[in-house]
C-alpha cells in the first residue's frame, strides 16, 4: 500500500521563513541599539549598561511578553500574524519603548542612543493606530528592517549600504510567506526609513 507523504515547502518558502526568523524585529532592534550604544558611549561599561537598558525596553521585554502570550494561547505565533490579536502586543511594545526612552534620558544616555530609541517609539506611534484603528496590518518586520539599515548607514557611514539588501530581503520574505501584502510591507519600510533617515538625524 502506497504511503502518503507531504512534499517539503519550496526553497523560496524556506528561505523566506529563515529570513523572517533570523532578521525578526526583536533581533534587529536589539542589534542596532547595542551597536549604537557601543559607538556612542564613552566606555565599554557605559555602552553595556545603556545598550542593555535600551534593548531590554525595545526588544527583550516586548518579545518576552509576546512569547508568554503564545504559550497561554492568547495569540497564534510570536510574530502575531493575526491582525486582530495585535492590540496588546503593540501597545506593550509602544509603552515599553517609551519607558526605555524616558529611562535613558534620566540616566544621561548618549545623544545618539537616546535619539534612536525615541525614533523607534515615534515609528510605533505611527504604526500602532494604523494597525489598531485603521485595521490595516502594516508590516513591523519591514519597518524595523528598513529602519535598521538606514540607522547603520547614518551612524557608521555609507559603506553600510550593504545592509540594505538584507532589509529588502525581509520585505520580500513577508510577501512570499503571505503574511503581508506588497502595500503593507512598503508602508512599513517607508515609516521605518523616515523615522531613522529623517527624524533620527534631526534628533542627533
Amino acid at each position: 500500500m502506497a504511503m502518503s507523504s507531504t512534499a517539503p515547502p519550496p526553497v523560496a518558502d524556506r528561505t523566506a521563513r529563515l529570513l523572517t526568523e533570523v532578521l525578526s524585529p526583536a533581533v534587529l532592534v536589539a542589534t542596532v541599539l547595542l551597536a549604537v550604544a557601543w559607538h556612542a558611549a564613552d566606555s565599554p561599561m557605559s555602552a553595556l549598561i545603556m545598550g542593555v537598558i535600551a534593548a531590554a525596553a525595545a526588544s527583550f521585554l516586548p518579545i518576552a511578553y509576546i512569547l508568554h502570550g503564545v504559550r497561554r494561547g492568547a495569540w497564534t505565533d510570536r510574530h502575531v500574524g493575526v491582525r486582530a490579536q495585535r492590540t496588546l502586543p503593540m501597545l506593550v511594545c509602544l509603552g515599553s519603548t517609551v519607558s526605555g526612552t524616558l529611562a535613558l534620558a534620566a540616566v544621561g544616555a548618549p545623544r545618539d542612543l537616546l535619539a534612536l530609541i525615541a525614533c523607534m517609539a515615534a515609528a510605533l506611534v505611527v504604526a500602532t493606530p494604523i494597525t489598531l484603528l485603521a485595521r490595516w496590518k502594516i508590516s513591523v518586520h519591514s519597518l524595523v528592517a528598513a529602519g535598521t539599515a538606514v540607522t547603520f548607514t547614518v551612524v557608521f557611514g555609507w559603506w553600510l549600504l550593504i545592509t540594505w539588501p538584507f532589509a529588502a530581503a525581509v520585505v520580500w520574505s513577508r510577501v512570499r510567506l503571505r503574511d503581508h501584502t506588497t502595500a503593507q510591507v512598503l508602508a512599513g519600510a517607508v515609516v521605518g526609513a523616515c523615522a531613522t533617515g529623517l527624524l533620527y538625524p534631526a534628533l542627533r
